[in-house]
């Protein structure tokens, strides 16, 4: 009796000492006809990051990093086969491209030279990341793809959510030497237009099934865009000095984020757009640090964008299944570089997210990815 509780005690501490290893999703489970368009499942790696995307809304299903003990997690949520997320019921932008025009316009009208354009209300009363189709829920051609980078191409149909012109979008993602996830939108139109796109990804450098409130994270800026109820900015900025929106030095998700503060209770949380330092004439720039202290994992914000919407996952409910685990309230955060919401409408907002015939619509995103030591 006594041997057999030693084998079995070595055996139990072997396979607590094993190393977690990538776990690739079946290629097999996203090979499907899409609104006469072909979707896929591609795979990317560059040795340390081991990423998985589909052209179904340029969507990034899995994204593997090593812990400080070289165990390696899926540490974005999203679903293991593409019916999940046709028929999805839960958060509907994981991993995507939004727009044409991420985040929200107010009213779902906008006027553009003298031209009033109705869009789709699918916010409430408002425009969320371009409507009822968007970026996201059409399916992209590949251009090209190998084992570190892919280059995706959609044109977006004059009139398609309201919109005036063929937005034409070429998007590539690339996994780096450096152990970057870097995203570069290129877009040019026949029309007068909306343009602001931006990266839909959400983060939790546990892995799926964890909550997100013991991350920490930093912001390189010193305002954000107040908003109202429906979450739409005021047109004023706001200090984040001695207030819960603070994050110019590292702090916990969770310690501030139940604070009674008019702004947590209209973002329910933290829903807003930060004003980042140093974002001008286009220059990458540092703009946010998201650092988990359990598996030491760290994740950079680098872009050329003023604008980083934080979103703390408010409206996750729970009961979505995700790859490996249930998506939980608060169960991870979006960090979206962009143009600031509904900036068609602010007097005070300088930068307007028109694009004209003759001009290109430029964006890079970086998120790089390391373990603190």
């Amino acid at each position: 009796m006594k041997k057999i509780i030693v084998l079995a005690v070595a055996a139990l501490m072997v396979t607590s000492c094993e190393k977690r290893e990538v776990q690739l999703i079946d290629a097999a489970n996203f090979n499907k006809e899409v609104d006469g368009k072909q979707v896929s499942l591609y795979t990317l790696s560059n040795g340390d990051i081991t990423m998985q995307v589909t052209n179904y809304g340029g969507r990034v299903v899995a994204l593997w990093t090593p812990d400080r003990k070289k165990n390696m997690d899926d540490v974005v949520l999203g679903y293991d086969h593409i019916d999940k997320y046709l028929n999805n019921t839960g958060e509907r932008y994981l991993g995507a491209v939004v727009g044409r025009c991420a985040n929200r316009i107010a009213g779902g009208s906008f006027e553009l030279n003298d031209t009033v354009y109705l869009l789709p209300k699918n916010d409430g009363e408002n425009t969320l990341h371009g409507g009822v189709l968007g970026t996201d829920r059409v399916v992209w051609d590949v251009v090209s793809a190998n084992d570190t980078s892919m280059v995706m191409h959609v044109v977006l149909p004059n009139g398609q959510d309201g919109f005036p012109g063929n937005l034409d979008i070429t998007m590539t993602y690339t996994l780096t030497k450096d152990n970057e996830f870097r995203i570069d939108y290129l877009a040019t139109t026949d029309q007068p237009t909306l343009c602001n796109l931006s990266h839909h990804t959400f983060f939790n450098l546990k892995g799926e099934g964890n909550s997100v409130l013991d991350h920490q994270l930093e912001i390189d800026g010193p305002w954000i865009l107040p908003v109202n109820e429906q979450l739409i900015p005021n047109g004023n900025f706001l200090a984040v000095k001695d207030t819960p929106f603070d994050f110019t030095e590292l702090h916990t998700i969770g310690e501030r984020i139940n604070a009674n503060h008019p702004q947590l209770k209209n973002g329910h949380g933290y829903d807003h757009n930060w004003i980042i330092n140093n974002a001008v004439g286009g220059k990458l720039v540092h703009a946010a640090t998201l650092f988990e202290p359990e598996s030491r994992r760290m994740v950079e914000v680098i872009s050329d964008q003023m604008g980083l919407q934080f979103y703390s996952g408010n409206f996750f409910n729970g009961e979505a299944q995700g790859k490996w685990g249930k998506h939980l309230y608060r169960g991870a955060i979006a960090l979206e570089t962009q143009n600031f919401p509904d900036a068609i409408h602010q007097e005070n907002f300088s930068i307007k997210p028109v694009l004209n015939p003759g001009e290109k619509y430029t964006q890079t995103c970086i998120y790089k990815f390391s373990v603190k030591k």
